[in-house]
């Protein structure tokens, strides 16, 4: 599941739990790069992680794709 999550994430979908204010998003500017960096965010905090770190953190916490509060449900 975890490559899916990844072509996901590069295709700009967000994955969260709007009733837990987690989410997580790759940022338009990484797409493309060697080494892309996602964003987590958890309430007010954000941090970068890895793409295959989203993708590990996405199975583990069960997120499925969802509308963000002020990017919508695409991050570009």
């Amino acid at each position: 599941m975890s490559r899916i999550h990844k072509e996901h994430l590069q295709a700009g979908y967000i994955f969260g739990d709007p009733t837990n204010e987690e989410y997580i998003y790759l940022p338009a500017g990484e797409v493309g790069t060697d080494a892309p960096m996602c964003v987590i965010e958890r309430g007010s905090s954000r941090e970068d992680i890895s793409l295959d770190e989203a993708a590990h953190l996405i199975d583990t916490l069960t997120l499925k794709a969802c509308q963000h509060p002020t990017l919508g449900r695409r991050s570009f």
